[in-house]
């Protein structure tokens, strides 16, 4: 038996070469942004020497610089950074996957958890190579006069010689291939520039140099802002700032409701600007958009995994440097560090909520409309998140004012008995909310049909507190004083004019004397019905129909019902059709009359003109 051995697995060029080609990324996009991120790395390795001592830059202006010369079918990346010796050049370039980025950390920055500084595996070079036939490089370093030159073909192979450079710093030129010729389009290029490197720590500017318009393409000013606002201290930011920030990155025309500015230290170091966006009207897409940064770096549009589910309608940016510049969604899926971010994200979300109900009262009450099914949904999806939002839930009153239900409770504490009045439909039930309001009581609104799941979750939280529809049931604050009696006899008869032998009919004493009938449906068979409803709307059938309780109410007090009583033994015709309108009255405050309902509606009422 042979010995054990020990030994590095080597890599032919040749072979690895084609693979890098054409499998580095997916995204061919991403070498312009790799090549960028190398040339801004160079500088922030500068000027962190010149912040040590190790170099006085005598207020040098650094910059980045990206050339399209369509005609030579060459970008060239130019940067005035820290450079390379010929040496570096052979240990840094030459060698896959070895990184000159760690080995100036690990001297210089080793402590420095911000030090800004972008690549870290040694491969962002090589992406080059997917789009070029052959890269060029010319590059000095700061320490030294002289530059080196080095060309590689897409084989991997090299050559090495001296070269002018007037400056210290770095050029990578790309000679585009043919099937690559696209990238030589100065509106694409442009493009690419500013999706991933609109926010990068250097200014960069973009020169295309384009045949006879070659001046006019020349850029005065840097393409991107390296002090995005996500990098500021919230107190040095206006609102302006803000919305202007949110306009040119979301394209949105609209002003955000409101925004959430993180700052999270150690050990979760991230930053962003998240935004909740408004919409115009409930047909427009409730999907968000939240873009990941790394460094200042685009990584990524619309990150899910770092956003809980719920929170997804948002739109903003996150600059995460503990992620990998090169994430994947797996990676993120079952992240420690992601899950995290996620929950401090929620809660800043609940924060912001939070403070602007108890300091903002004013401007939490005219983003309400637009802001409450989110809040509802997200209560709904996380108990975490509703423990934290809870007493920032306000109740919309049918007369357009706001409480939250604290205060709603308190205000007619010995009427309310611990209970919520609402309505869903203004129109349709404003006798009955005429009929509250009439004893003082106010009647909230709740007319979306999340609204039923949300009050049944309130309900199970906190047993105390009930949410009755004002049509659910005849309650003590509507009775008035007296014993509720009448002529059992017209039970039958409304029976037979509603066309449901099951309808239950009753007799109560009623302080409005002018309401003859009331048609009531318990709370909690009309809480199933709209569940049912709501899942047939989204496509899932469930089978059959939830059976709904129906109660018809017949005032004694009313002068209507009693003529009606002494009009049955005399004249059985006139009191069915005085008992149907009484019942299609009463069963439109419920809902919409069904065309057949109508047609025999309408005919009563000119039948009982004419008797008239």
């Amino acid at each position: 038996m042979s010995q054990n051995k020990k030994g590095g697995i080597s890599v032919e060029t040749a072979h690895i070469f084609p693979v890098i080609k054409k499998w580095l990324y997916s995204d061919k996009d991403i070498f312009l942004r790799e090549i960028v991120s190398n040339a801004t790395d160079a500088v922030t390795k500068l000027r962190r020497l010149s912040s040590l001592g190790q170099y006085d830059d005598n207020g040098e202006a650094y910059s980045v610089r990206v050339t399209l010369d369509k005609e030579a079918k060459t970008i060239t990346v130019s940067d005035n950074g820290i450079g390379m010796t010929e040496e570096e050049l052979e240990k840094y370039i030459c060698s896959i996957a070895l990184s000159g980025a760690l080995d100036f950390i690990q001297k210089y920055d080793e402590n420095n958890q911000n030090n800004g500084i972008i690549g870290h595996f040694g491969l962002g070079f090589y992406s080059s190579f997917m789009v070029s036939d052959n890269v060029e490089l010319i590059t000095r370093s700061y320490l030294s006069e002289e530059a080196t030159r080095w060309v590689c073909n897409g084989a991997g192979e090299y050559e090495i010689s001296p070269a002018q450079r007037d400056t210290h710093g770095t050029d990578v030129i790309m000679h585009i291939s043919d099937e690559e010729a696209a990238y030589l389009d100065k509106y694409k290029l442009r493009n690419i520039l500013d999706k991933y490197c609109a926010f990068m720590s250097v200014d960069i500017f973009f020169d295309c140099e384009d045949e006879a318009d070659a001046e006019d393409d020349k850029e005065v000013k840097p393409i991107n802002d390296t002090a995005p606002i996500w990098l500021k201290n919230a107190s040095d930011c206006s609102d302006e700032e803000y919305k202007d920030f949110y306009k040119k990155v979301f394209n949105d025309f609209k002003d955000p409701l409101f925004h959430i500015h993180i700052n999270a230290d150690y050990p979760l170091n991230f930053k962003g600007v998240l935004y909740f966006p408004s919409r115009l009207n409930d047909y427009e897409s409730y999907e968000g958009q939240v873009k990941l940064f790394y460094n200042q770096v685009f990584v990524a549009d619309d990150i899910k995994e770092i956003i809980p589910d719920f929170l997804l309608m948002l739109r903003g940016v996150l600059d995460c440097p503990e992620l990998p510049l090169n994430v994947s969604r797996s990676y993120l899926q079952d992240n420690a560090y992601v899950k995290k971010v996620a929950a401090h994200i929620v809660k800043k979300v609940a924060d912001k909520i939070n403070s602007l109900c108890i300091n903002d009262r004013e401007t939490y009450e005219k983003i309400w409309s637009e802001l409450k099914i989110f809040f509802e949904y997200a209560c709904l999806r996380d108990r975490k998140f509703y423990d934290r939002v809870n007493s920032s839930y306000l109740l919309e009153m049918v007369d357009g004012s706001f409480m939250t239900l604290e205060d709603y409770l308190k205000e007619c504490e010995e009427k309310h008995q611990n209970t919520v009045y609402y309505a869903t439909d203004k129109a349709m039930q404003a006798q009955y909310i005429s009929m509250f309001e009439s004893e003082g009581i106010k009647v909230a609104l709740l007319s979306h049909q999340l609204d039923t799941q949300f009050v049944t979750m309130c309900e199970s939280v906190n047993s105390n507190v009930k949410y009755k529809r004002i049509d659910s049931e005849i309650t003590d604050i509507l009775k008035s004083d007296g014993d509720a009696q009448g002529d059992e006899s017209l039970f039958e008869l409304f029976k037979t004019v509603s066309g449901n032998a099951e309808l239950k009919v009753s007799y109560e004493c009623l302080k409005d004397e002018g309401v003859p009938a009331i048609l009531t449906v318990s709370e909690e068979s009309r809480r199933m019905e709209d569940m049912m409803r709501m899942y047939s709307n989204m496509g899932m059938n469930i089978g059959g129909d939830f059976p709904v309780e129906y109660t018809l109410v017949l005032n004694s007090k009313s002068l209507l019902i009693n003529r009606l009583s002494a009009i049955k033994p005399v004249d059985e015709g006139k009191a069915t059709l005085m008992a149907s309108e009484i019942y299609k009255l009463a069963l439109i405050s419920q809902r919409q009359l069904s065309a057949e309902e109508l047609k025999d509606f309408l005919n009563n009422s000119f039948k009982l003109l004419e008797m008239l």
